[in-house]
């Protein structure tokens, strides 16, 4: 058998020098390299056959979406891959209303699945800062986001997954069943498996009633050490709300150049980004009222927004801190996660590193959740110097980060960028099983080699 008895359409096959760069490439992994070829199918049989093609061929095999992933987990690392990238299966099939269920293909973008079902009166709560990740690589990676503090993450979302194995067997995981205690949970162990136990073709999605009303407050501080004991104020108010967002403002600075407006306070260092939601208007404004009332004593502004259109110009300043930042330097992101009372204390030892290593560090992220993103920017560093002056300080801070009870990624993944301190973090019996079910679905490591562990 060869592709093109697979796929007859020639433009949907890429050998060799006929790979774009796009798949070449990525800002984590700079030696890629040469890979088989790119697969781009349009219907789970083409999948399944490309998976029996591959077996045949004995060729190690990568699934791909939207290429939006910031582990490296997306990336060929072995030479002479096929990456079966799966962006034309992006439709979003059928909305179920007796069971709040949305049907999608994996390559469909997950901005396009908030849009679709917002506009029918339902909400799919994940809300990750990338809104043109596909849902298949959020499923991946069990992407949080911004609302995860009181909706929980893409786990909390997926009713059902059909997957097509290495085998080239296909499975059904889950179920529209709302409880169950039958069996052992498939479906919860391929989310967040980044690939590498199957290749997912459909996702049935939990859906919930659209929230009737929301409201968006911006608050400012006079530096990040205040900006989190605030979120802690919130938290224990009893407000309940769907985002609790810091960012500082020399991170603001990037967004505001490249979206060409600035945040709307220019008071304090640092700043919470918050949004309450609900289906009581009285109620909802009760529920302000509490947060703002909880910051008081450690704020230095508070602006409850009137025009949803300012809301959402504020919002974008948070999602595109990181676009701003490409722009100006080189950057490594991070997503480590502490317990939520340990967020201040991470915080604050983040920038402590700042001095010790000599590398300017930003902080923005979930503060509601506990999930930093923390961000070592390269600036005037010779290659050496930050190969070398990063290595020192991600070692130190994934090390505290493990002394706090955290983990080493909570939305991202691991794939090869984090695979050190997955391994440094985890006691060896879980990896000793971790890999034992890799070897269960995957005996031939044919899928994302090299990647988590």
């Amino acid at each position: 058998m060869e592709l093109q008895e697979i796929i007859k359409d020639e433009n949907r096959i890429l050998i060799g020098e006929e790979v774009p760069e796009e798949y070449l490439i990525d800002p984590y992994i700079h030696e890629i390299p040469d890979i088989y070829g790119v697969a781009l199918p349009t219907s789970h049989h083409e999948v399944v056959e490309l998976v029996k093609f591959a077996k045949e061929k004995d060729l190690k095999i990568i699934a791909r979406g939207a290429g939006t992933g910031v582990a490296g987990g997306q990336v060929p690392i072995h030479g002479n891959e096929l990456i079966i990238d799966v962006k034309l299966m992006n439709r979003i099939l059928d909305l179920d209303e007796e069971t709040f269920t949305l049907t999608v293909e994996p390559g469909a973008l997950v901005g396009d699945i908030h849009q679709h079902v917002e506009a029918l009166g339902y909400f799919y709560p994940p809300d990750p800062a990338s809104k043109h990740s596909s849902i298949g690589g959020n499923v991946a990676t069990n992407a949080g986001g911004l609302r995860a503090v009181k909706y929980g993450t893409t786990r909390d979302y997926v009713r059902e997954m059909t997957v097509v194995l290495p085998s080239g067997e296909e499975m059904t995981l889950g179920s529209l069943n709302i409880k169950s205690s039958s069996g052992y949970d498939l479906l919860d162990l391929f989310i967040g498996s980044e690939g590498t136990l199957g290749i997912t073709t459909q996702i049935k999605l939990r859906l919930l009633p659209l929230p009737a009303a929301r409201q968006t407050i911006l608050i400012s501080f006079e530096d990040v050490f205040k900006a989190t004991e605030g979120t802690l104020a919130i938290l224990t108010s009893g407000a309940d709300p769907s985002e609790v967002e810091l960012f500082e403002k020399d991170a603001v600075f990037y967004a505001e150049q490249h979206l060409g407006y600035p945040l709307h306070t220019q008071e304090g260092a640092a700043y919470l980004l918050v949004e309450l939601d609900g289906n009581d208007e009285l109620e909802l404004q009760a529920r302000i009222s509490t947060v703002i009332e909880a910051v008081a004593p450690l704020s230095l502004e508070t602006i409850p927004f009137e025009d949803p259109d300012e809301a959402r110009k504020a919002r974008l300043i948070r999602d595109n801190i990181l676009i701003g930042l490409m722009e100006y330097t080189e950057y490594e992101m991070l997503d480590e996660v502490v317990p939520i009372n340990k967020f201040a204390e991470l915080i604050q030892y983040t920038k402590s590193l700042q001095d010790k290593h000599g590398i300017e560090v930003l902080n923005f992220g979930h503060s509601g959740d506990g999930n930093v993103h923390t961000i070592l920017m390269r600036g005037e560093l010779s290659e050496e110097e930050w190969n070398t002056k990063r290595k020192a300080l991600l070692d130190d801070l994934y090390q505290k980060v493990k002394e706090l009870g955290g983990l080493p990624s909570a939305e991202h993944g691991i794939g090869i960028v984090k695979k050190p301190y997955l391994e440094k973090m985890s006691d060896e019996v879980n990896l000793k099983y971790m890999r034992k079910i890799k070897e269960v679905f995957d005996p031939e490591n044919r899928l994302n080699p090299g990647k988590l562990f």
